[in-house]
């Protein structure tokens, strides 16, 4: 990623400041930070770059699953289930090669730029060829998916995946032995050969407490601890893992997690669904936060996650769009409010604010990148603007930007972001990859084999 060392002034026609819209900001930024924040500036300094509409921070994108982007539309084709769903998934893992893998990321990467994601936290398990046996580079897909956010313009938190079972006690089938290091030693050696870059973290991830036997949970929890590094987890998405873990372990998965110590702080579980009460308690009470992903949550017919019940023991939120049925953090903050509207039939659960700090700071925070997601001197220089004058955003004053934003805007709606102080979308278009459309629908050409 190349940050823009010359110093560089951005006036934000409006801009979101964490608990107000304030008109007229100058920002100055400097080695892809923000170097100063000046209020009541009425118009724009001379050089100033101008960014019109409501500008926030960049967006955090916590949680993708960058080859599903290949399921768009596809999947969509009659009915079934979740597990119906994964066989078509794996049909597609299958085709992957470091190759075509850089391809379709840098594809997304560059569609959620265009969305106004500024990073992602890819929860990444294909880590070898189809038949298991390790690539040249045991981390060639990977070093794919960090190369493929550079050439995007984003940042990105590798998390890699632990994925070492089909189900408790069961080896993993014909799809799956591409993503397994066949134990948690052989995954941490792996990836403990991952470096960091300025663009790029490197995290860990337990696929799921059925993809992972307990007996090894502690060592990729050990393995993050040692680093300081996020760590997150698949947790209680279907009813039937939880059935099968009961049967397995006579306890749930979040309590399974919490006696082999992979709860805390930097711990983040995925969408948190199915959960009992002391599940509950015991994430909240560990400061383990929740990924929220209600794009794919409804789309897989998963069901709807007491996200309010867990914020409210002390669980942080955040936000992703992991199958990319689409690729929109507005959309996802909005349902996330809308889908507890549906589910309790009061409205009002979160604020526009809290909605987004949900897709900007505390989905940094859950991916490692603490000096990101506000518009503040010294942190990182990652800015995105929405349209006020659109046909969907037209028409409330523009103190109301937050508000507009989460619940009239889209995607569509994105006009510039700005990564490191680089602008990677200027005008609603990408910088970098000039057509993501035919980039993407290369992409996945490659893969229909």
């Amino acid at each position: 990623m190349r940050v823009t060392t010359t110093p560089t002034t951005y006036w934000l026609e409006h801009a979101w400041l964490d608990t107000h819209v304030e008109p007229g900001v100058a920002v100055a930024v400097a080695g892809g930070r923000i170097t100063a924040v000046r209020t009541e500036v009425p118009a724009p300094p001379p050089g100033a770059e101008v960014l019109r509409g409501l500008t926030l921070p960049g967006l955090a994108n916590a949680h993708s699953h960058a080859f599903h982007r290949a399921l768009r539309g596809t999947v969509q084709v009659g009915s079934g289930t979740f597990w119906t769903w994964r066989e078509l998934m794996y049909s597609f893992a299958d085709r992957l090669t470091p190759e075509t893998y850089l391809a379709l990321a840098r594809a997304a990467y560059a569609e959620m730029a265009l969305a106004g994601v500024t990073c992602v936290g890819e929860f990444h398990y294909v880590h070898h060829t189809p038949d298991g046996t390790p690539y040249a580079d045991p981390n060639a897909m990977g070093e794919a998916l960090i190369a493929a956010a550079a050439e995007a313009g984003i940042r990105i938190t590798l998390l890699d995946t632990a994925y070492l079972s089909a189900g408790f006690g069961e080896p993993p089938n014909a799809h799956q032995r591409r993503f397994s290091d066949g134990s948690a030693e052989a995954w941490a050696e792996r990836c403990s050969v991952l470096k960091e870059r300025d663009h790029a973290r490197i995290g860990a991830a337990i696929h799921s407490v059925r993809a992972v036997p307990a007996a090894q949970l502690a060592t990729v929890a050990r393995w993050a601890e040692e680093r300081r590094a996020p760590l997150h987890v698949h947790l209680s998405e279907q009813t039937a893992e939880n059935d099968a873990c009961l049967a397995a372990h006579g306890r749930t998965p979040t309590r399974l997690l919490a006696d082999h110590g992979v709860l805390g702080p930097r711990t983040t579980g995925v969408h948190n669904t199915h959960l009992t009460d002391e599940d509950i308690a015991l994430l909240g009470g560990s400061g383990t936060g929740t990924c929220m992903c209600p794009t794919t949550e409804r789309d897989l017919a998963d069901g709807i996650g007491p996200a309010v019940a867990l914020q409210r023991a002390g669980s942080p939120l955040s936000l992703g769009s992991d199958s990319h049925a689409v690729i929109d953090l507005l959309e996802e903050a909005r349902a996330m409010e809308l889908n507890e509207r549906l589910r309790t039939r009061t409205r009002g659960h979160w604020t526009a604010a809290a909605l987004l700090r949900a897709a900007s700071a505390d989905g940094h925070a859950a991916l490692g990148w603490d000096d990101a997601g506000t518009i503040e001197n010294g942190m990182l220089a990652d800015l995105t603007t929405i349209a006020l004058d659109s046909v969907r955003t037209a028409g409330p004053v523009p103190r109301l930007g937050a508000e507009t934003a989460v619940f009239a805007a889209t995607a569509a709606d994105v006009r510039h972001t700005v990564v490191a102080g680089r602008h990677v979308v200027r005008d609603g278009a990408h910088t970098l990859v000039p057509d993501v459309p035919s980039a993407l629908a290369d992409a996945i050409e490659a893969l229909r084999g």
